[in-house]
């Protein structure tokens, strides 16, 4: 192979013959460059740079444990203040429980009375696990929602209560009135032989309204020989009221009436000596002490006896 060599610097061109045994050395030197070159980076990689990547690798996984705790700290401080929340919740559920039965009259059982043992003793805090968070997590909202069962009961028999509280007649039926004749044995005050009184007569000038002693639907308004203008009202559960000799009627079968609803006016119709209000209280249509009921409101401590 000839390479001739040409340049304004040279007089004439040169000719350069490159014999194979020239090729042959070229490529070996070549050779030997690149293996040396490529041991020399390799001996760096092992004695210089490789303690560098080791570090790195560490620091890496010590950001990952940091990472890994950071989130199982953050998870155990959730789940132990809902731990807290959880008992909380159920100390102020017993405590209003305490309160809610009595209204309602419901015994709740303690676990002194379940003839558990006692137990006490100095409070030293212990870490938990997690497993054992949960567990004690779901166990107080196991209680949670027993309590909330037992509250959602509670709140029925209340409203119950009241409901038959509401239907219960106890207001006066005529107000500051005098009670002239009471409910038992008397004397009739026509025939003047010993009778049953079924019921409690307030005196009270003619026109006083009367008003009803308890929410009721009106069963009859209607005009009878020996009670007069009578109205006799429906409280359910087969209590039933009656108002007698009035002197006139305000409302007609069937209404509602409420507590304190006029339905009438005192008066001395049908088999009278004079102006009152008869007022009866049956159960399943046997006569009740009106006084029983009516002393369970409070109007009746304001009643004069004659």
């Amino acid at each position: 192979m000839q390479i001739i060599l040409v340049s304004r610097h040279l007089k004439a061109a040169k000719t350069i013959t490159i014999m194979p045994r020239h090729l042959m050395a070229a490529a070996l030197v070549f050779l030997a460059l690149v293996f040396s070159t490529s041991a020399l980076f390799s001996w760096l990689s092992v004695h210089l740079r490789l303690p560098l990547v080791e570090d790195l690798m560490v620091s890496l996984q010590q950001q990952e444990a940091t990472k890994a705790q950071n989130h199982l700290n953050n998870n155990l401080q959730l789940m132990a203040t809902r731990l807290g929340e959880l008992q909380g919740r159920v100390m102020q559920l017993d405590t209003l429980g305490e309160r809610v039965s009595g209204l309602v009259g419901v015994k709740r059982e303690r676990v002194s009375e379940r003839g558990a043992p006692g137990q006490g003793g100095p409070y030293l805090a212990a870490p938990m696990s997690t497993d054992e968070l949960q567990r004690e997590i779901d166990r107080l909202s196991a209680q949670v929602e027993q309590r909330s069962d037992d509250f959602a009961f509670m709140e029925f028999r209340l409203l119950e209560s009241r409901a038959k509280e509401r239907l219960m007649p106890t207001t006066l039926p005529v107000k500051n009135a005098v009670v002239g004749s009471a409910f038992g044995y008397r004397a009739d005050p026509i025939a003047g032989l010993r009778s049953m009184h079924e019921g409690l007569d307030f005196a009270a000038e003619t026109g006083t309204p009367v008003v009803v002693a308890a929410d009721g639907v009106v069963l009859s308004a209607s005009h009878h020989p020996d009670y007069g203008n009578v109205v006799d009202v429906d409280h359910g559960g087969g209590l039933t009221s009656r108002y007698a000799h009035m002197s006139r009627i305000d409302v007609t079968p069937g209404a509602l009436v409420k507590r304190g609803e006029t339905i009438g006016a005192v008066g001395s119709t049908g088999r009278s000596t004079g102006p009152h209000l008869h007022f009866e209280v049956r159960m399943l249509g046997v006569a009740q002490n009106p006084a029983h009921f009516l002393k369970r409101g409070d109007e009746y401590a304001s009643v004069k006896l004659r």
